[in-house]
C-alpha cells in the first residue's frame, strides 16, 4: 500500500550526558538514562481500532471491539465488508460524530504506528523503533503518542482531551511565565521530516477526485472519506504571504488573546503569481448548466434527453493557494459539488474561526533550542491540477484531465510538454513540493553554512563546503554546488549564530521519497550521529563533522564483489555466522571498530 499523505515527525529528546565513551562493534553505548523521545505520527499513520459491534451482512467477517479498522486489508479484499468498514471510518462531516452504527479509536502505545497492518508493505515506524533498540535507548523512553488524524487539532481536544494528556505526559504543569525555560531545560530538539510545511498539493485531489492509498477502494469511495474528515483541510495548500494571529507568541508573552483570529495577506500576495507556489494549484472547468444538473443521480442521467440540453463552452477557472485556503475555491463550485458547503463549514468551523490556532497560516520557527528540518527533494511531483465534469453522478462527479508536476527546476505536464511558471531550484519529495517542504529555510540566519556530501558511506573525498553564504528572508538559497548525475548527496544548510544559543539546520536528501524517508537508513545514520555527537562530553563543534561516513552497523558492510572481500575492510571483517544466506551478510564490524565514533565528536 502507499504511505500516509504526509509525515511529520516531532522528536522531543531530554537532555542527557554521556558517562561513558565506550564503545563496543555494533553497539552504541553509553548512559542514557536521561534521553527519550516522543513521537507524533502523521497523517494515516496511528492505527485505529473499532470501539462497537458491527454486524456486516453477506460477510464472514464482522466489525468487534478491538477489530483493526486502519488497517486491515484482508476484510477490504472483500467487496461485501467495504461498506462496513466505511461506516468505521466516516465521520459527520459538519459535527464530526461517528457513524450511528460503527465507531473506531486510536490504538495506544509502540504497535499503534509501527505497522498499520502486519506486513512490510504498511510499516511506519517500525525501522525507526529498531534503530531506537540498537542506539540503547530504553523502551520506556520512548513516548508514542497517537491520536485520531481524521479529527482536526480542536476537535482532537474537545472529544479525547489529546492535547491536555500530552501536557500531562510531559508533566507541563507550569506557569506561563516559565514555558521557554521549561523548553530550554527539558527539551533538547525538534525533528521536522517530510512536513508539508505550507501543505500539499494532494491534498487537492483528494477532494475533489479521491485518494485511495492504494486500497482496493475507488476514487469516489476515497473521495467520500476523505472529505468526511475534518484533518483533510489542515494540508490544503496556502500562501506564505497570507497570516493569522500567531497564538502562541501571544500566549508566551502573555498578551490578550482576541475568541477570533484575524487573517491578513500581505501586498506580495496580490503582486505575485500563483501565491508564491509553481503555478496556480486548480485549473477547473465549471459547467455552463448550474445547480443540481452538474452533478446529477444515476437515475437523472438516465433519463436526460441529451439533445435538449442547451448548448454552452464550460468556462474554465484557475485558482492559488491562497484562494484554496480561504474558501474562494469551494464558493466557485458550490453550485456544482455538493462536497463544497460541508469543506466551506469544516474550514469555517475548524479552522478559520478556531480561537486557538489556525494552521493554514506559515510557521515561525518553533521556540526550541535545536531545530532539524529534514526532507526528500530531487523527486517527480505534483505541484498542479486541471479539472473537468465527468458527466457522472457524484462522488464520481469529477475527472483529473491533466497534472503539472515539478521536476529538475522545470515544470511539466502529464504529457511531457514544458508549462510557465515559477519552478522552484529542485523539486518535492514526490508527495510535498519543494515549496512546502523548504520553508523551514526562512528559519535560517543571514549567514549559513552549506555541506554537501555522498548520503552512501564515504572517505571525503567528494565533499563541498560553503562557508557564511548570505541568506535573504523569503529567498531560497541555492548553493553554487555540482553533483554527480550517479551519487546521491545529502545537503546541510547549518546556523548556530543567528540566535544566541540556539541551532537551526535544514537536511535535503536527493531522491528521498517522502513516505519512504522514516525507514532511510541514511536518515537514521545522520540523525543518530548528530544526538551522539550532542550528548558527548567531549564534543567541541557545533554540529557533527561531516567529514567522513564508515559503516555504523553490521548492515552497514557489505561484499566488494570487484575486490573479493568486505568493503570498507578496515572496519568490516568477513565473519560467517550460521543462517548467512550471502556473503554481504557475513560481513560485520570488527571488534576493533570502537573508535570510528570518535571521529564524529
Amino acid at each position: 500500500m502507499r504511505e500516509p499523505i504526509s509525515l511529520i515527525l516531532f522528536l522531543l529528546l531530554i537532555h542527557g550526558a554521556l558517562r561513558s565513551s565506550s564503545v563496543t562493534a555494533g553497539d552504541f553505548n553509553g548512559d542514557y538514562s536521561k534521553l527519550s523521545g516522543i513521537i507524533i505520527p502523521g497523517f494515516a499513520s496511528t492505527q485505529l481500532r473499532a470501539w462497537s459491534i458491527l454486524d456486516c451482512p453477506y460477510s464472514p467477517l464482522d466489525f468487534n471491539p478491538l477489530d483493526l479498522v486502519w488497517l486491515d486489508t484482508t476484510k477490504l479484499m472483500l467487496l461485501s465488508t467495504v461498506n462496513c468498514w466505511l461506516k468505521c471510518m466516516l465521520l459527520d462531516p459538519y459535527n464530526q460524530t461517528d457513524h450511528p452504527e460503527c465507531k473506531s479509536r486510536p490504538d495506544s502505545g509502540l504497535s499503534a504506528i509501527t505497522e498499520l497492518d502486519p506486513g512490510p508493505l504498511s510499516s511506519v515506524w517500525k525501522e525507526w523503533i529498531k534503530w531506537c533498540i540498537e542506539f540503547g535507548i530504553e523502551a520506556n523512553a520512548i513516548l508514542a503518542v497517537p491520536y485520531d488524524w481524521r479529527l482536526s487539532a480542536s476537535k482532537l481536544e474537545e472529544r479525547d482531551l489529546y492535547f491536555h494528556q500530552l501536557k500531562c505526559w510531559l508533566k507541563l504543569e507550569i506557569a506561563p511565565k516559565k514555558y521557554i525555560q521549561w523548553l530550554d531545560e527539558h527539551v533538547h530538539a525538534y525533528f521536522a521530516v517530510g512536513a508539508p510545511l505550507l501543505g500539499a498539493t494532494e491534498t487537492v485531489k483528494g477532494s475533489l477526485f479521491g485518494f485511495t492509498f492504494g486500497l482496493p477502494v475507488s476514487e469516489g469511495t476515497a473521495r467520500l472519506m476523505f472529505n468526511s474528515f475534518g484533518s483533510s483541510l489542515w494540508m490544503m495548500p496556502f500562501s506564505k504571504h497570507c497570516r493569522a494571529d500567531d497564538m502562541y507568541q501571544k500566549h508566551f508573552s502573555h498578551r490578550s488573546r482576541s475568541s477570533r483570529q484575524t487573517f491578513q495577506c500581505d501586498e506580495q500576495e496580490f503582486r505575485q503569481n500563483y501565491s508564491g507556489w509553481p503555478t496556480n494549484i486548480i485549473n477547473i472547468e465549471i459547467p455552463s448548466i448550474p445547480g443540481m444538473d452538474a452533478y446529477p443521480s444515476a437515475s437523472e442521467i438516465a433519463q436526460t434527453n441529451l439533445s435538449n440540453m442547451e448548448c454552452g463552452l464550460p468556462t474554465q477557472l484557475s485558482f492559488s493557494a491562497r484562494e484554496i485556503s480561504d474558501g474562494t475555491f469551494f464558493k466557485a463550485i458550490e453550485d456544482y459539488d455538493p462536497d463544497s458547503k460541508r469543506l466551506l463549514h469544516q474550514l469555517q468551523k475548524l479552522y478559520h474561526d478556531d480561537p486557538v490556532l489556525n494552521p493554514l497560516t506559515p510557521w515561525d520557527r518553533p521556540p526550541l533550542k535545536n531545530i532539524f528540518c529534514i526532507y526528500g527533494i530531487d523527486k517527480k511531483t505534483e505541484v498542479g491540477y486541471f479539472f473537468a465534469p465527468s458527466g457522472k453522478p457524484y462522488p464520481d462527479n469529477w475527472i483529473m484531465t491533466d497534472v503539472i508536476y515539478e521536476i529538475e527546476g522545470s515544470l511539466v505536464s502529464r504529457s511531457g510538454n514544458l508549462v510557465e511558471g515559477n519552478p522552484g531550484a529542485t523539486s518535492g519529495d514526490g508527495t510535498v513540493p519543494y515549496h512546502s517542504l523548504s520553508w523551514c529555510k526562512n528559519w535560517l540566519g543571514s549567514k549559513v553554512n552549506i555541506t554537501r556530501a555522498p548520503q552512501s558511506e564515504h572517505d571525503g573525498s567528494d565533499i563541498q563546503v560553503e562557508l557564511n553564504v548570505q541568506h535573504h528572508l523569503d529567498e531560497d538559497i541555492v548553493p553554487n554546488m555540482t553533483k554527480s548525475p550517479r551519487v546521491k548527496y545529502i545537503t546541510y544548510y547549518e546556523d548556530s549564530e543567528s540566535i544566541p544559543g540556539r541551532r537551526t539546520a535544514v537536511w535535503e536528501l536527493d531522491k528521498a521519497n517522502h513516505r519512504n524517508i522514516v525507514r532511510s537508513p541514511v536518515l537514521m545514520r545522520e540523525l543518530w550521529l548528530q544526538m551522539w555527537h550532542d550528548i558527548h562530553p567531549d564534543a567541541k563543534s557545533k554540529f557533527v563533522t561531516k567529514a567522513k561516513r564508515g559503516p555504523l552497523r553490521h548492515e552497514d558492510c557489505y561484499w566488494d564483489y570487484g575486490k573479493a572481500r568486505c568493503a570498507w575492510s578496515n572496519y568490516c571483517e568477513y565473519r560467517y555466522v550460521f543462517g548467512d544466506v550471502h556473503l554481504g551478510q557475513s560481513c560485520r564490524l570488527r571488534n576493533s571498530s570502537a573508535d570510528m565514533l570518535l571521529h564524529y565528536v
